[in-house]
């Protein structure tokens, strides 16, 4: 075993043109994270215990695109989603559509450890949370006054945000729907901004070598009422099993249609790739068009990364005392 490690990511698909303050700030984030993580899993927790209380800190802060701080529906209310997957036995919970639970992921652990469910949804995930005794809070915590502005943006331009922090250009320049549709990404036949959410991540191995993986989001910016992504999907968008562990983030339509983050652990399982190798194969020959991005960790104590986009905010730490956080 190379003992413990831990990856987590902020979103992949940043703006090029991101102010230095703001990248500062979310590496300011990343580097508390990865430090609640390493202490756990040098104090002995489980890997799946770290993930949780690693991507619960990352949804209590507004930086990134989970929790508070979340994209906003069409309604201008927040719909939130995350999953978590433990290696040992690929025991899984997921949950999609909360608008007042203030740690999904932590729901979505309920689900896997209290539940004979692996999937809990809207009115029935809401209830499930009240009965366990969760924290509960009023939609309105979830919602930051600059996403308010970026929902403003994306309904002017009539069209699904992928990065609502990349400004659209005012009309006295050119047209908010033009920036979008010339030459830009398409989901399922309908334009979209280039640039993709920042969901968030994190994956570990502890130091019996089990690895486990969770993911949560508020989806994307102007998006339909219901719609579900690929963060609470087991198998596209978080999976983890014997060999690794993952957590993607990127076009979530994509993502699921690949089935990403089940496929860099078949590539490891079944063509024997090692775990750098099957991240670049997945994210090459798996995606199409699509963009996205992912951490993974391997039962070695290995840590992998991958994008297609621009950026991904990301970081990673291990036992022998090495630790990074990117964006580029």
């Amino acid at each position: 075993m190379g003992g413990w490690a831990i990856a987590v990511h902020g979103g992949a698909g940043v703006d090029p043109k991101l102010p230095e303050e703001r990248q500062e700030e979310a590496r300011r984030v990343l580097r508390r994270c990865l430090g609640v993580g390493a202490a756990g899993l040098r104090a002995g927790l489980s890997a799946v215990d770290v993930v949780e209380m690693v991507v619960r800190e990352l949804e209590t802060d507004p930086v990134f695109n989970s929790g508070r701080g979340s994209a906003l529906t069409q309604e201008g209310t927040v719909e939130m989603e995350a999953s978590i997957m433990d290696g040992r036995g690929r025991r899984c919970g997921a949950v999609s559509g909360l608008t007042t639970v203030k740690n999904p992921v932590s729901l979505a652990r309920l689900v896997m450890d209290r539940s004979p469910h692996s999937y809990l949804a809207f009115h029935g995930a809401e209830d499930f949370a009240r009965a366990q005794g969760v924290e509960v809070v009023d939609n309105s915590y979830f919602i930051t006054d600059e996403n308010v502005r970026m929902l403003k943006l994306a309904k002017e331009a009539n069209s699904i945000m992928y990065d609502y922090r990349v400004p659209i250009p005012s009309a006295d320049t050119c047209s908010a729907s033009s920036t979008i549709t010339d030459g830009g990404l398409h989901m399922n036949g309908l334009p979209i901004s280039i640039y993709a959410p920042e969901t968030v991540g994190c994956v570990a191995v502890d130091n019996g070598g089990w690895c486990a993986a969770a993911t949560s989001t508020g989806g994307l910016m102007n998006k339909m009422s219901g719609r579900i992504g690929d963060s609470p999907l087991i198998g596209s968008g978080t999976y983890a099993c014997g060999a690794c562990a993952v957590s993607c983030t990127g076009e979530g339509e994509a993502i699921i249609r690949s089935t990403l983050a089940r496929d860099v652990a078949a590539l490891m399982e079944y063509k024997g790739l090692g775990l750098q190798e099957a991240v670049d194969y997945a994210l090459k020959e798996r995606l199409d068009e699509g963009k996205a991005g992912l951490i993974a960790v391997s039962r070695n104590g290995e840590v992998a990364y991958g994008f297609n986009t621009v950026g991904m905010f990301r970081g990673c730490a291990t036992e022998d005392g090495f630790m990074d956080v990117a964006i580029w």
